[in-house]
């Protein structure tokens, strides 16, 4: 989504914002932060992104959690939507809950595990949402199921009280929730390349509308219905906010990490979006990064040109399905795609 966002913007700061990527690809962080500081400055989105990642991260800056924080609502204010998911839960994980979780609730409907596991939790213990088993644990599948490595153990813990047809009931709403977000990604990524793209947080965010009333905020989870249980307290805690890739915006993707490798492919029709850029060379560097990785074995380049935008798509899978799962690997390791149908 950066990837596009970036195609937008104007073309003295795009190439300023470029240069500070190429930098840090390189491993020089402190030039990266100077090329990112003029455009910063002028409000460009990804710049202010990508140096609020560099203040979280210590690189080429001294680590400032107050200054990455600041950095990243003004990137959200300015439609960064990344940049308003990692607004969130630092919020969260800084006591600031309820101003929080309007942000955290439109990354988990957008797909995010990390504030799916978050949603999740507060659903399950009524803390700044509902209490709703289902949602909970509908959410914390999806989390799982997207390889977040707390989300496992929240689950255990949940089947300890989640009675067993509220599981299965869980099950569909997750499939809900999961055609929901690909449904919302695919309107952003539409709206991206239309250049309309809507802004991530408002200046004050208000919070979402509930179809019951919450509860009034208890850092202690209350009990189980069942009175016979212990209180319910889910063991796992809350996710840090710093993220593990380099701090570049999407387009520059982290190294995959190896995977055992599918089935053979036998030249498919059906397409998996990974990225769409104003620079066609970013397009062909992303696919040298990513042509080895197992999820996107037997595929080939397609370079799609759509207005100023150069869309980059992996080419030749058997099915709906299978472009689906090698999406959701894709997800897992950090980089974002979007099954694009086939060509």
């Amino acid at each position: 989504m950066a990837a596009a966002l970036l195609a937008l913007l104007a073309a003295p700061a795009v190439a300023d914002v470029k240069a500070g990527v190429d930098a840090w690809s390189a491993g020089d962080y402190g030039r990266a932060v100077v090329e990112w500081q003029g455009p910063a400055a002028e409000g460009d989105a990804d710049a202010l992104f990508n140096l609020a990642q560099a203040y979280r991260l210590g690189r080429g800056v001294p680590a400032d959690n107050a200054r990455a924080r600041q950095l990243y609502e003004e990137a959200a204010k300015r439609g960064h939507v990344k940049a308003a998911d990692n607004f969130g839960l630092m919020l969260f994980q800084e006591g600031e809950q309820e101003k929080a979780m309007p942000m955290i609730r439109a990354a988990a409907e957008r797909g995010d595990p990390r504030a799916q596991y978050v949603l999740g939790l507060s659903h399950f213990n009524a803390d700044y949402a509902p209490r709703d088993w289902v949602r909970a644990y509908a959410l914390m599948t999806l989390a799982q199921g997207q390889g977040l490595p707390q989300a496992q153990e929240a689950i255990a813990q949940m089947d300890r009280y989640v009675p067993m047809v509220q599981r299965q009931q869980a099950q569909s709403l997750a499939r809900q929730l999961e055609a929901e977000a690909k449904t919302q990604r695919s309107a952003e990524l539409a709206a991206a390349e239309l250049g309309t793209v809507a802004p991530a947080v408002a200046a004050q965010p208000q919070p979402a509308v509930l179809t019951r009333p919450a509860p009034a905020p208890a850092p202690v989870p209350a009990p189980a219905p069942v009175v016979t249980k212990a209180p319910v307290e889910p063991r796992a805690s809350y996710p840090a906010t710093a993220p593990v890739a380099a701090p570049a915006p999407v387009r520059v993707a982290a190294a995959p990490t190896r995977a055992p490798a599918p089935a053979v492919r036998t030249g498919g029709t059906w397409r998996v979006q990974l990225g769409s850029f104003g620079v066609p060379a970013n397009a062909d560097r992303m696919w040298s990064q990513l042509s080895g990785n197992p999820a996107l074995a037997g595929t080939k380049k397609t370079l799609v040109p759509s207005g100023r935008l150069t869309r980059l798509l992996a080419t030749g899978f058997a099915s709906e399905a299978d472009a689906a799962r090698a999406c959701t690997r894709l997800k897992a390791q950090g980089q974002a795609c979007l099954v694009a149908g086939q060509g």
